[in-house]
């Protein structure tokens, strides 16, 4: 993976970290995965270690999460 990967789900706490994230990474180095409108992309998310988002994995693999926005078992319902 070159690219970080921040998953969220578009509640205003996942908004505000990706404003930062890209503020802070920029656009080049983060993929932003929305996964309320990507939900075929949440298994790749659990298998990247993701529980909750917000949450970044970044190219070495660790899965970081910023704060508690919503479960990824929230998210499948």
């Amino acid at each position: 993976m070159s690219k970080s990967i921040f998953y969220h789900a578009g509640c205003p706490v996942c908004v505000s970290a990706e404003q930062d994230l890209i503020h802070l990474i920029g656009t080049e180095k983060v993929e932003v995965v929305h996964l309320g409108e990507k939900s075929s992309r949440i298994e790749e998310a659990e298998k990247s270690g993701v529980k909750s988002v917000p949450a970044l994995v970044t190219p070495n693999g660790n899965a970081l999460h910023i704060n508690f926005g919503a479960s990824l078992a929230d998210l499948k319902s």
